[in-house]
């Protein structure tokens, strides 16, 4: 027999009627925020902490000298002045003041803001009211990356352009074929923790960028319906198994102009990871992934010449390595650097030398590290935040690079937001978890002591009925792994009723939707169906986020499998309770959650009656090289796999009725995807429901969000509730 663990939360006070609207399921998080500081961190060589103000116009302050009392520090009128006072050749607007600052003192701020014809990154000086060091680039350009010395490099399409402190404008590249991109942060499709295309050294006389060949990629149609005659958008979409493209990495000579290819070497279709400039300048680091995504080189290269230096080392598994974050170099020592890997089977740090020897491993149990916050004043020890409680918190450690002891700075359980001040003798935290909506303290890391600044109040209270909610834990079907699941109690829960359920799943990897956090992670969609009369149950199974690399990898080459046997175990939990209505289940899942929820349908159809699918993945055959090779490695190589995970055969299988909803420009999980499961329907027999929103990708957005609650809500009604 199953065991399971509860934790039990009413939210709200159940004195009143009202409801969430449908509106309010996309608005609600704005309506109903809870109490905070935005953009709040602590000045630099300070114990005073910056913040905005609740209408984001003055940049407030609070400060040890006068016991955590809020005060005024900037007002959005002295910055804008100030920048116009500095700036004359531009014309400005500010509509808020700048939500991200950078203190590079306690009196100084970097910080950029857009104008009429150009961009700025400026500096200002908070006594003097005085802006200093402006750097520009036209407003046209895109992902722009700053070096210290006053350079700017950007994007004009797919070219790279630098703009250096006399203002002269350095043509980098200037290909015509758009399949040549160069500088961009597409590449890889943005897997491997890639989030820039362009890195300037520590000096800024050298950049490197990213130079992507897509030609040989074949072209995939995006159609644009708002046209008087329609409009074709080709874009490169890589299919698993399938051509790829080809990147290498330049460097570029600012004084020079010269160009240096880096010998990355062959095969062309590889990926380029992790690049990171040696403090010198002399050499430049790259983490070299076969395609096959099961073979990690992390190479060192002469960034003069190009030239290969040496292997630092390697990382081979059966199932894939996926790097995901640059190195970072211990300041003030360019012979040390901190790398993060999931390896040894939970993403840790690891201590090494740039000649590839290991001095320490930083781990600490089985605390995944999901946030690197930098290292204190004497660059002695590293803070991060990293998990607890199987992943349903998040704490902030601290970890002594000499040692490699580590002290955990937070211990309320909950979801901790937190940073040490720069002198290293405190902590601004600001946590929530299911009983408390938001709460910011200062933590004195000494003497323990702390100084509560914000203690948000409930904002249901007196205004929306919120349904009780508990976190509760579950056996996965092998038996062996607590998993997370949330289930939401229909308002005016009677225990000798029978309700509907509505499941809402994710299932994939990098995500995770069960959490200690105010209302458990759940969305107000989540909460707006329990109100209609429905229990609204999730699971975190295996495969998904924040557990380790073991509790991924069972999905590889069998995407669905572990996955769907994982929330089966929930449905047992769910068939247990007696006021769950076993002919009544219904699920809805978006993206990988979509194709959890059409193979649910097809795979358990005597179990769900009604299913709602959004952008679903339906054979990983039409979906792209990176993410889907990763997994599922290629439709030549894992036949099987391919074919059991495809639900185009599946569909003769449905019975309940299920609803596919797909945006029209989806980029991401092509609408090929579910046009193919609609014909493959159309000759089983099987009558399918197909909704498509115009002029969205793969998420629907905006006002039109609304509407697909709305149209959501209302299939769980007409084919479930009755």
């Amino acid at each position: 027999m199953k065991k399971y663990t509860f934790c039990l939360l009413l939210v709200g006070s159940m004195a009143f009627a009202q409801k969430l609207t449908i509106e309010e399921t996309v608005t609600g998080g704005r309506k109903f925020a809870v109490q905070t500081q935005t953009a709040q961190q602590w000045r630099k060589n300070s114990k005073s902490i910056a913040y905005l103000s609740p209408d984001y116009s003055n940049l407030m302050t609070k400060s040890a000298a006068n016991s955590w009392k809020e005060t005024l520090l900037v007002t959005k009128t002295d910055f804008e002045n100030a920048v116009k006072s500095k700036i004359t050749s531009d014309e400005f607007a500010l509509k808020t003041f700048p939500f991200a600052i950078e203190w590079k003192s306690e009196t100084t701020f970097e910080t950029e803001v857009a104008g009429k014809n150009n961009n700025y990154k400026v500096t200002y000086d908070i006594v003097s009211k005085q802006i200093s060091n402006v750097t520009s680039y036209t407003s046209e350009g895109e992902q722009a990356r700053f070096a210290p010395n006053g350079n700017v490099s950007w994007l004009k399409e797919n070219n790279i352009k630098i703009t250096t402190p006399t203002g002269t404008v350095i043509d980098v590249t200037n290909d015509s074929d758009k399949g040549i991109v160069n500088g961009s942060d597409y590449v890889h499709r943005q897997e491997f923790g890639i989030d820039r295309g362009m890195w300037w050294n520590e000096a800024g006389t050298q950049l490197a960028y990213y130079r992507k060949d897509e030609t040989m990629v074949g072209n995939y149609p995006i159609i644009n319906w708002n046209e008087r005659e329609a409009v074709n958008k080709d874009i490169k979409y890589p299919m698993a198994g399938m051509t790829s493209e080809n990147v290498t990495l330049v460097v570029f000579d600012v004084t020079t102009g010269k160009k240096v290819t880096i010998q990355t070497g062959e095969p062309k279709e590889q990926y380029l990871t992790m690049v990171s400039w040696e403090p010198t300048g002399k050499n430049i680091f790259i983490g070299i992934l076969n395609r096959e995504q099961n073979h990690l080189k992390f190479n060192k290269y002469d960034a003069q010449t190009g030239a290969f230096i040496k292997t630092l080392f390697e990382e081979k598994a059966s199932t894939w390595v996926e790097p995901q974050h640059a190195i970072t170099f211990v300041p003030n020592n360019p012979t040390q650097f901190i790398y993060q890997t999931d390896f040894n089977g939970f993403n840790q740090m690891y201590l090494y030398t740039t000649d590839g020897k290991l001095l320490k491993n930083l781990g600490y149990k089985d605390v995944v590290v999901k946030d690197f916050l930098g290292f204190d004043a004497k660059n002695t020890k590293i803070n991060y935040l990293g998990t607890a409680n199987n992943g349903l918190d998040l704490q902030l450690y601290q970890v002594d690079l000499k040692s490699g002891a580590t002290t955990q700075l937070t211990t309320v359980s909950g979801m901790h937001r937190a940073s040490v001040s720069s002198d290293g003798t405190m902590v601004l935290d600001q946590y929530s978890n299911v009983t408390t909506p938001n709460e910011i303290s200062i933590i004195d890391i000494k003497s323990k002591k702390t100084s509560q600044l914000v203690k948000a109040a409930n904002p249901f209270t007196g205004k929306i009925d919120m349904p009780k909610m508990e976190l509760v834990t579950i056996t996965s079907a092998d038996g062996k792994t607590p998993l997370n699941g949330r289930l939401i109690y229909p308002s005016n829960y009677d225990a000798t009723k029978k309700y509907p359920v509505m499941v809402y799943v994710y299932g994939g990897s990098h995500a995770q939707l069960v959490n200690n956090r105010w209302l458990g992670g759940g969305g107000y969609f989540d909460y707006y169906m329990a109100q209609q009369g429905y229990v609204v149950f999730t699971l975190d199974n295996r495969g998904s986020d924040s557990r380790g690399k073991k509790f991924c990898d069972v999905t590889h080459r069998n995407l669905g499998v572990n996955e769907m046997a994982d929330q089966m175990e929930g449905v047992k939990f769910l068939k247990s309770k007696s006021f769950v209505d076993q002919d009544r289940i219904g699920v809805f899942g978006w993206s990988y959650g979509g194709f959890m929820t059409t193979s649910l349908m097809t795979s358990q159809a005597e179990t769900f009656k009604v299913g709602v699918a959004g952008g679903p993945v339906i054979d990983w055959k039409y979906y792209e090289i990176m993410y889907g090779e990763r997994y599922m490695d290629t439709p030549q190589e894992n036949p099987e796999g391919y074919a059991k995970a495809s639900l185009l055969d599946k569909v003769k299988n449905l019975k309940g009725r299920l609803l596919i909803i797909h945006g029209a420009q989806d980029p991401v999980v092509a609408q090929q995807h579910s046009m193919n499961f609609i014909e493959a329907s159309i000759k089983a027999g099987k009558q399918v429901d197909y909704f498509l929103y115009p002029n969205h990708e793969h998420n629907v957005g905006g006002k039109d969000r609304i509407h697909m609650y709305a149209k959501i809500a209302d299939y769980f009604d007409v084919h479930l509730k009755k």
